[in-house]
């Protein structure tokens, strides 16, 4: 049996902070996680809408490329720290705690995206943006371990807000970008301008106002250092930074094979036609992230019942949500493509499908992720998502140069496959120690 993280018996308020302000029920977190996902999914999905429209497949493929290649070094480096802040149920850990470690992580992880893109000095409008798009994905991080202060006391409507304001005027500095000048880097700048704007101006200011004394904004973000108690948090959350790095690099490693193998148009194509599946994963994302702080009080109080109950639930939700998804597609792929990009586009509904399929597997092996982590199960899920990834990596190399872009939707459907028997393999496993308490 697999032996739990342990947690200290501190009190649950951390010394110094102001009193709790009235938590928000599971439904009103819900909605407002709901509402602030969907419309930042759909201002990121404009980002490609616009990108294609006004841009070329290659663009779309630059773009796609320099979030692949970021996107797993960043998540790495940010070690999950916000499902440990939200699965906190004893306070053993402050914001400052959480936020110093984060900005240092951040730090490193900005110097070895600086470095990646110095490989491509051959190429300096893609080097200007890989390093740009790690910038501003810097900053969301900041604001990211902020959110999960406010995620911790359940306070999910200043978080949607933030999002919302941020997915519109993110969009919008892109926009302006392509349009005046047509300069990819130009448009990754703004993204990171707008981005650290936000958490400057809103994200720091409100986090602020949730402590006593209403300490500065500006205060908040200078790490605190206590090199003990980080590295006893690092070692703590390095599980699940391992896995979101993994479940990362997994997702983006068709990318790469397809870069390679196929080119950037192709690789423009398939974040293209991938990026429709985000409306029901904002959907997954929003009631997974509501949850995850409930579905850790249920387990801590080892009510097997009622976390099997809840999860069980969400799950059920995933896989109609897939369902549906597949149906939209098979009945109506190819004029959606056309309408939401141009013509050439709709010559890949079958890829379309595929993805659909893979997405919908996914929505149920999201939330079963959900529940391992409300358990605080972080290490059992490094074994489930490195084979994950080896499997995805393997079914890239094998059907990429067979099938194209139909062998990478493939890859995922089995990718897929797999990460959902291991968490379910983990569930069953946490809710049996749990009934042995």
């Amino acid at each position: 049996m697999e032996k739990r993280v342990p947690v200290s018996l501190a009190a649950a308020e951390c010394e110094g902070d102001a009193p709790l302000p009235r938590k928000l029920t599971l439904r009103a977190n819900f909605l407002w996680t709901l509402a602030g996902n969907v419309v930042y999914a759909a201002c990121q999905w404009g980002i490609i809408m616009v990108l294609a429209k006004l841009g070329s497949p290659e663009l779309v493929g630059e773009f796609g490329l320099a979030l692949a290649i970021t996107a797993p070094v960043l998540i790495g480096a940010s070690l999950s720290l916000r499902n440990v802040q939200a699965t906190d149920t004893t306070g053993e850990y402050t914001l400052d705690h959480y936020l110093s470690l984060r900005v240092f992580t951040t730090a490193v992880a900005l110097l070895i995206i600086a470095g990646v893109s110095a490989c491509y000095g051959g190429a300096p409008r893609l080097a200007a943006t890989i390093f740009l798009v790690g910038l501003a994905k810097g900053f969301e991080s900041i604001s990211d371990i902020l959110f999960g202060h406010l995620q911790h006391r359940e306070q999910m409507d200043r978080i949607a807000r933030s999002m919302i304001v941020k997915g519109i005027l993110s969009l919008a500095a892109v926009a302006l970008a392509i349009h005046f000048t047509g300069n990819l880097a130009a448009a990754a700048a703004g993204m990171a301008a707008v981005w650290a704007a936000m958490l400057f101006c809103y994200d720091a200011p409100v986090a602020a106002r949730l402590l006593a004394g209403a300490r500065p904004a500006l205060r908040l973000l200078i790490p605190r250092w206590t090199p003990r108690v980080l590295w006893r948090l690092a070692l703590l959350a390095l599980p699940g930074g391992i896995v979101m790095m993994l479940i990362s690099f997994s997702g983006n490693i068709p990318r790469y094979f397809i870069a390679g193998d196929l080119g950037t148009r192709d690789l423009g194509i398939f974040a293209a036609l991938v990026y429709p599946m985000l409306a029901g994963s904002t959907v997954i994302g929003a009631l997974g992230q509501s949850a995850t702080p409930r579905l850790a009080q249920i387990y801590a109080r080892a009510d097997r019942r009622a976390f099997g109950r809840l999860l069980g639930r969400m799950v059920l939700i995933g896989a109609v949500l897939g369902v549906l998804g597949v149906l939209v597609v098979w009945l109506a792929g190819a004029p959606i493509l056309t309408l939401l990009y141009r013509p050439e586009y709709a010559n890949h509904v079958h890829v379309f499908l595929w993805i659909a399929i893979a997405t919908g597997l996914g929505y149920a092996a999201s939330f079963l992720g959900y529940g391992m982590t409300a358990a605080r199960y972080f290490r059992s899920q490094v074994p489930v998502f490195f084979v994950t990834l080896l499997v995805t990596a393997a079914a890239c190399a094998l059907l990429i140069p067979r099938y194209h872009l139909v062998g990478a939707a493939l890859a995922i459907v089995a990718a897929t496959v797999v990460q959902a028997i291991g968490s379910a393999a983990v569930i069953w496993h946490a809710l049996a120690a749990c009934k042995a308490k």
